[in-house]
């Protein structure tokens, strides 16, 4: 007779009757669950009033927002299928089944609230003697909004549509005009398109308003507050994503922005990390997108010590070749310092470190995660989303080095 084992799908017990039995005690989802009954989530429930209807508990849908963006589910329909068919997300959701519309307003909803945990949760790092600033790694990358690249705004294409518009509506009107004057005839222009026409023309000035505002040359109708922003790949409908990582990989700053360049978020993201740490860090890395002479004299006056070569310098250090003459004829004090301290063996070997800080964070974040792409739209909203992805990031760190 073969020795298989025992086999029974329609047994009565599939499980255990104690989860951490079947997933052991020293589980993700059991970490994610006591970390969240530590925060102070009085900012959460502070949002919520006593009139209206019930709705779940805070502490349940940040577990399972927390426990998803650690698997890289950003989907709020992939999550709400996932905690009925995934036993640590039902074990973080007491047997709740929250429908997409909830997980989605919760997360449209407290961008304070997230940023106060992600804060907390440092704080706690910090009582771990984790989260260690010695150096701080900077860094941004651009990820997409949920906009299509079709759906843009631009002055001509506002004109030409405007014009296109007022020749529909004369010619139909003309029409109507035409066959009124016919006995027995009527006007046979499709019931209502006229008044959509016409609500068209007139939503142009305020679509046209709204692009000179914003300052930008194109602006998309589903998000107007993303931006074309260039990458590696192009240029990207989407927003800039930047942190700042400790030495042992921990999230210290992060924010998100619509900003084209680098060089105005180095000293913000450097005040983030002294605003969340309450403490500055003694050294600052970052690529030469974040470098200009105000930032270098800047993080000088505050004590901090910063390696950020400028483009020239960084192109000869990733290539290995010697500046050539008509670069180094600059005569700024803090260039050639800079300079000088980066071609240094020292100074080369600690900015070296940046690569192995920063960027395997936003490879993670991206590769793994799925930040490719918000699913939010509007600033605040996108913010509130980054937060979640990042305090989910800081979690998993945290429970891989405790």
């Amino acid at each position: 007779m073969p020795r298989f084992l025992p086999y029974n799908p329609e047994q009565a017990y599939l499980l255990p009757p104690s989860v951490k039995d079947e997933l052991g005690s020293d589980h993700l989802c059991f970490f994610v669950h006591e970390v969240v009954e530590w925060l102070d989530r009085s900012e959460f429930e502070a949002s919520y009033s006593e009139e209206g209807g019930a709705v779940y508990e805070p502490s349940l849908m940040l577990k399972v927002w927390l426990y998803g963006y650690a698997l890289g589910i950003t989907s709020a329909r992939r999550l709400e299928q996932r905690i009925g068919e995934d036993l640590p997300l039902r074990y973080l959701a007491g047997g709740a089944r929250p429908d997409n519309w909830a997980l989605s307003a919760f997360r449209r909803r407290h961008a304070r609230a997230l940023n106060d945990a992600f804060t907390q949760v440092l704080e706690l790092a910090r009582g771990w003697k984790l989260g260690k600033l010695g150096t701080v790694a900077v860094d941004s990358t651009r990820i997409r909004a949920a906009a299509s690249r079709e759906r843009i705004d631009t002055e001509q294409r506002l004109r030409n549509e405007r014009a296109r518009l007022r020749r529909r509506v004369r010619r139909w009107q003309q029409q109507c005009n035409q066959e009124e004057g016919d006995e027995g005839a009527g006007c046979r222009v499709p019931a209502g398109q006229l008044e959509r026409m016409e609500q068209q023309l007139a939503s142009i000035p305020r679509r046209l308003q709204r692009l000179r505002k914003s300052g930008a040359s194109k602006l998309s109708r589903t998000d107007p507050e993303a931006r074309f922003l260039r990458s590696r790949e192009g240029f990207v409908l989407g927003y800039a994503a930047e942190i700042a990582v400790s030495d042992d990989h921990l999230i210290v700053a992060q924010r998100v922005t619509q900003a084209a360049a680098d060089n105005h978020a180095l000293l913000p993201l450097v005040e983030e990390v002294e605003r969340r740490c309450r403490r500055k860090p003694q050294r600052a890395l970052a690529d030469a997108g974040f470098y200009s002479t105000g930032n270098v004299e800047a993080l000088a006056q505050r004590g901090i010590d910063a390696y950020v070569p400028d483009s020239n310098l960084a192109r000869s250090l990733n290539r290995g070749e010697p500046l050539r003459l008509g670069q180094v004829r600059q005569q700024h004090p803090q260039l050639r310092a800079m300079r000088r301290k980066l071609r240094s063996p020292a100074g080369r070997k600690v900015y070296e470190r940046r690569k192995a800080i920063v960027e395997p964070v936003f490879g993670v974040l991206k590769q793994q995660r799925g930040m490719r792409q918000f699913r939010t739209r509007s600033l605040a909203k996108v913010a509130a989303e980054f937060t979640l992805a990042t305090l989910a990031y800081n979690l998993t760190r945290l429970y891989r080095m405790i």
